[in-house]
Formats: C-alpha cells, structure tokens, sequence
C-alpha cells in the first residue's frame, strides 16, 4: 500500500553509507559521464538528452523533489540516487542540481501539503513523488503535467504500469511498488507438527484458517492469542483490507469505471462485506487488529502474539533483524493483495518541466530500480528481479550484501546469487503481477473516507448484517462518487 508508514518499530534514522560505498558510487557515475556503462552515441547519456542540454524554456535552477519519508532511513537509497544524478550533472558542466524534500505526517498530511502548495503556489516544487491513489485527482486538477509516453514502457509491471495513466495520458512514473504480504512464525507451525511450515502460492484464507485451528489446538495455551493481525483502524489501512476482501470475493471487481464513476452494486458489495468479516472475525483475528495501524500490529507480531500478519516488503528487513535465523516465513497474501507506491510527476507549476522528466527517467530507470529492490524497496521493474549476472547488480548501495544499506551492521536479509532479497523474484515480483488497484477516481478521498466509515460497523454491538451495511454502503458511495 503505499501509503505513509507511521513510525517504524526498531531503528533510527540510518548511518550514512561506508566510505567505500561513496567511493563506489563516485566510480559508477563518473564512469557513465565519460562514455562507459549505458552512455549511447551520439553524446547523449541515458536520459536520450545531450549532455549539458537544457530543455527549451527550462530555467536554470535546482530541481525540488518533494516525498514522503525513505523507509531506507537518512541518506537512504532515494537521497543516494538524487547525489548520483546530480554528481553526473556536474561533470557534465550542467548548472541543474536536485534537492530531496521530505514532507513530514501522514500519507493524508502530505496530500494535503501537496495540494495546498501547488493550488497556491506556495512552493516550487518540480516534481512530487504521489501515492499511486492520487494521480488521477492531480492530473484532473492541473497539478501535473502529462509526460513522454515512453517513460512508462514494457519493462515496467503491468499492473505497476497501470498506476502511472489517466484519461490517456502518461502523468505519473513508477519510481517503488508496494504490495501486500503475509509474514509468519515458521517455529509456531512446526511446533503444532505442521508437515509443511514453508507456506508459499496456492495458500488460501480457508487454508490460513485450517492452520489456525492446528496451532490453537497443539500449541502449549498462553504460547499466543490469536491466529493472525492486520490493520483495520480507522484509516487507509481499513480501506486496504476491504478491497483485498471484495476483490478475492467477487474476480473482476470494478468499483469504478475508467473515468472515475462508481459502478458497484448492492449483491457485489454484499459478498465483499461476508469476506471481509470472516477474514476479521474473532476467532482468528487478534482483537487488537481492529484499532491497529502498520506500527500497532508489527508490534504485535514480534512480541508473539499472532502466528500471521499481514504488511508491506519494506518491512521484510527489520522483521528478519529481530526474529532469529529460521523462525521468520513470508508469502504472497491469500486471495488478491493491493497495490501500494509511489510514483514521481512533474508538477505544472515547475520552470524546468524538461529537466525534471529527465531526473524522473533516470531515477526509474533500470539500474535505479535495482538499487531500490536491493534497498528494500519493491521495484516497479521486471528487470530489477530477473537475472543473476554480476554486472547487473546495484553498484550504488555498498560493495555487497554483507554491508547493511542501515549502517546497523551486518545485513542479516537473505540474498540470492545477484544481491536482491531471497523472496524477491518468487513471492514478491508475483504478488506484483497479481496485485489489484484501490479504485482509481479523482475523488479517491470520499471514496475512501466512506469506506472508512461505513465498514467501522463490521463487528461489534449492533453490527449490521451484510446485505444492510451493504446497502448503507451503496447508497454512501453514490452520494460520495459519480455514477
């Protein structure tokens, strides 16, 4: 999901990268600057720009990046290939220069931040990195400008790539994916005698449940409470897991049209209310998941008082920090999982609109992409997860997996024979390809503020039944949407 984080569990702001590391990433950039690495002919670099060119009508000037926080943590991976690209400027006698904005609060803080400046004009920001959810109301408002279509090209994951369009045109570029996962005790199913405690695709909610049931009944009582957590508080998080619910309930689920008018009916959203109520109901489900956020049932999960939790890839490292060697399991998540990210746009208010879409090519481009998968990061790229060739791997980062993109010490991730995360390429990039979209409308706010809202009656005193919170939803989401 791509939505902000809230405050991560363990770990301060990472330590900056080793000198050898610096040392490393001054060879590769000067290397590309003088006709080596991916440099084409004709003296235009990777970008299809010539070198020291300015696009006509760009102004001079620095480029202002505005984002959420880096999950990689201070001077992590984004700030790292901002420093790369601004390296390979200066050699090319360029006068543009990038600076990195991090906006602080909430996913719903920044969109408002966001908004606000660029309605105004408060800020010169030239490109703003968006959730995935709110480029179509960005690109209806005016706030960014259509970019050149072969930004977004066959590379790229299809269901990532669908992210990145509205009304036709290109608005926005992939620049980190995100995905829903399911994260598991694997010393829990073995000691309830599970035969098979590697879980991996082919896993259903009905499986899930089954294990469940064998854990509550060999485990030693007091061992945990119950099967698995999620995030169901009153925010984005509620809204995630009820378009997992409905979109592994009814296959082909569309609650919009192309153009952002609602679509959904009463029958569809009943049997998507019955899924999401028994993937939550008591039984199975930690109570406490129902007022938790991404940090609340991380929590949870590390202090062993679930078997299952489900959450995003950036936190595959630190669950791997605190758990010992061979008790952490992850997997796709049963049923249909959301999509989350971040996408880089140029803002319509920016004096370098031509510059800035070449920052954005090059800090999606293929070997950036890898640098972000061997960060933490889910990439947006089918190449970043295929291939095992040495010269294919990130040279930015650090000389190696041994050396811990955190500066806490020795990586403790498991890697495969090309430096990226061990589940990358058979449960992460899958769950990608898989993955379904929140309903894409201008109005992504009051769709998911109702859904929010309505869905808060799921459980509890006075629960309503699913065909009446069906209708009640409906009936809020015509009012709320066009349709």
């Amino acid at each position: 999901m791509t939505t902000a984080r809230p405050r991560r569990l363990t770990g301060g702001p990472a330590a900056p990268r080793s000198a050898l590391a610096l040392a490393l990433l001054l060879v590769v950039v000067l290397a590309a600057c003088t006709g080596g690495g991916s440099r084409g002919t004709g003296g235009k670099d990777d970008t299809g720009a010539s070198a020291g060119s300015t696009a006509p009508g760009d102004v001079t000037g620095p480029i202002v990046i505005a984002s959420g926080r880096d999950v990689t943590g201070k001077n992590g991976i984004r700030q790292q290939l901002i420093d790369a690209w601004n390296l390979r400027e200066k050699r090319k006698n360029s006068d543009f220069r990038a600076r990195l904005v991090e906006l602080p609060g909430s996913a719903d803080e920044q969109r408002s931040q966001l908004l606000g400046a660029l309605q105004s004009r408060s800020a010169a920001y030239d490109v703003v990195n968006l959730d995935v959810t709110w480029v179509p109301e960005f690109a209806t408002a005016g706030l960014i400008e259509p970019l050149p279509r072969d930004l977004v090209d066959d590379d790229i994951i299809p269901s990532v790539a669908g992210t990145a369009r509205w009304d036709g045109e290109v608005y926005a570029v992939p620049f980190n994916s995100d995905v829903g996962l399911l994260y598991y005790r694997r010393d829990y199913l073995k000691h309830a005698g599970v035969e098979q405690p590697d879980l991996g695709a082919g896993l259903t909610w009905n499986k899930l449940r089954g294990l469940v049931d064998e854990l509550d009944a060999e485990l030693a009582p007091g061992t945990y409470e119950k099967g698995w957590t999620t995030q169901l508080a009153a925010y984005e998080g509620r809204t995630v897991n009820a378009v997992e619910a409905f979109a592994s309930a009814v296959p082909g689920l569309e609650l919009v049209d192309g153009k952002g008018r609602y679509t959904g009916d009463v029958d569809e959203l009943t049997e998507g209310i019955a899924e999401l109520r028994r993937r939550t109901e008591t039984a199975y489900t930690l109570q406490d998941a129902h007022s938790s956020d991404e940090n609340a049932s991380l929590s949870d999960f590390v202090e062993g008082r679930t078997a299952f939790l489900r959450h995003w890839p950036s936190e595959y490292r630190t669950l791997y920090r605190t758990f010992p060697e061979g008790q952490l399991g992850v997997a796709p998540l049963p049923g249909r999982a959301v999509l989350g990210g971040q996408n880089l746009a140029v803002t319509g208010v920016s004096q370098r609109k031509g510059k800035a879409a070449e920052l954005i090519r090059f800090l999606t481009g293929k070997e950036s992409e890898r640098c972000l998968l061997e960060a933490g990061f889910a990439a947006t790229r089918t190449s970043a997860y295929e291939g095992d060739a040495e010269g294919e791997r990130c040279t930015a980062v650090g000389p190696g997996p041994s050396a811990s993109p955190t500066g806490e010490g020795a990586d403790p991730v498991p890697r495969d024979g090309g430096g990226r995360p061990a589940y990358a390429r058979d449960i992460l990039l899958p769950a990608l390809r898989n993955a379904v979209h929140r309903p894409r409308t201008p109005l992504y706010g009051a769709f998911t503020q109702t859904f929010i809202a309505r869905l808060g009656s799921l459980h509890g005193d006075g629960a309503l039944s699913d065909e009446a919170l069906a209708g009640q939803l409906d009936k809020a989401l015509r009012k709320a949407l066009p349709h």
